[in-house]
């Protein structure tokens, strides 16, 4: 497949942003969370998804130049109206108040209401872990899972992001859909021309399909777990406690009043988000140390296959991390190139330069 510089990948990522209206402090946040998505495999929030902020932008359910305002404030919490924002912007406001609160007095909780989709999850988190403190970060979205025993979708894919520090730079990083996969996993297949496994989504007929398309015209993904006898409604729960941090809090859209996210939106999605950062040095002392042995003894279990050793939550994503930067690009398959072709000439900027096909 083709491959690109990972510089030059943010560089057309910014100019993108950059002629669709954003300012350039903006454009740049945002082309670095799309970029640490790609970077560590997660390619369902990369690069893939810049299409969608830039219709966003270009129809007015973006603001790219609003600036976040603090409704209601205490020592530890905070209430903030998003404004509409980008992701990032909202994302980088939100998570640096809960980092200064926590840091204060050991927790900061924000809740966030009037947000566009804000990347992968777990990029938040990572703000609060490389602050030496824990991070969490939770998001609504538009209504793509089908509760247990119900026939249509009424909650989103609805994230659980959750990063802890470890002792010498080690960290545990927790980052999933309360589906059983995301939405942005079904249009990555689409662009591989890949089926989906079984038991990631429920067909027109409502019964499990294995097409992609079919899936993602449908939007009926099943929750973490699948169907009832498999527990299912676990991620049902998990979506469930989600949507009660995030609209619950923020006063936003419940997951069952947002808009779907497309290329033709109009309507502002009001998402919900919450963002939240603890400092583990207020409890028992020798927290990083602890979590390291934990960590360390998960890695250190015998597999069931040697060629597949045991993974603490997270190692994957470092995994392809270390592997993306030694090879110093991103490989992006052929169809997602070709459409990125098109939005360059769309938006009057330089295609990405491509150094195999």
């Amino acid at each position: 497949m083709p491959e690109v510089k990972i510089e030059e990948a943010k560089r057309f990522m910014v100019e993108a942003l950059r002629a669709a209206g954003a300012p350039l402090k903006e454009a740049e946040a945002h082309s670095e969370l799309l970029l640490h998505a790609d970077i560590v495999g997660h390619y369902s929030h990369g690069m893939n998804r810049l299409e969608l902020y830039l219709n966003d932008m270009k129809s007015g359910v973006c603001d790219a130049n609003a600036k976040q305002v603090i409704l209601k404030e205490t020592a530890a919490t905070a209430w903030v109206d998003g404004c509409r924002a980008l992701g990032a912007t909202v994302g980088n406001f939100c998570m640096s108040l809960a980092i200064k609160k926590a840091k204060e007095c050991g927790v900061g909780i924000v809740a966030v209401k009037n947000c566009n989709h804000y990347g992968m999850a777990g990029y938040w988190a990572l703000r609060a872990e490389k602050e030496g403190l824990i991070g969490m970060s939770f998001t609504n979205s538009s209504p793509v899972m089908v509760p247990t025993r119900a026939k249509k979708s009424a909650l989103g894919t609805n994230p659980i992001a959750f990063a802890a520090p470890a002792s010498g730079g080690d960290s545990l990083v927790v980052d999933m859909a309360s589906t059983t996969a995301a939405m942005g996993k079904i249009e990555m297949q689409i662009r591989k021309g890949d089926p989906i496994p079984e038991g990631w989504a429920l067909g027109a007929d409502g019964k499990t399909t294995r097409d992609p398309q079919e899936a993602f015209n449908t939007g009926h993904l099943l929750p973490l777990g699948g169907f009832e006898a498999t527990s299912g409604y676990k991620g049902y729960a998990l979506s469930a406690m989600v949507e009660v941090l995030c609209s619950g809090l923020s006063g936003s859209n419940a997951a069952y009043n947002v808009p779907p996210w497309t290329h033709t939106q109009t309507k502002s999605p009001n998402l919900g988000q919450c963002f939240v950062a603890l400092d583990p040095s207020c409890f028992a002392p020798g927290f990083g140390d602890r979590l390291g042995h934990c960590l360390n003894h998960w890695r250190g279990m015998e597999p069931m296959d040697p060629a597949s050793p045991v993974l603490a939550p997270g190692d994957k994503e470092k995994i392809n991390a270390s592997t993306t930067y030694e090879r110093g690009t991103i490989v992006y398959p052929q169809q997602q190139i070709d459409s990125y072709g098109t939005v360059a000439e769309r938006m009057g900027i330089r295609a990405m330069e491509i150094l195999n096909s």
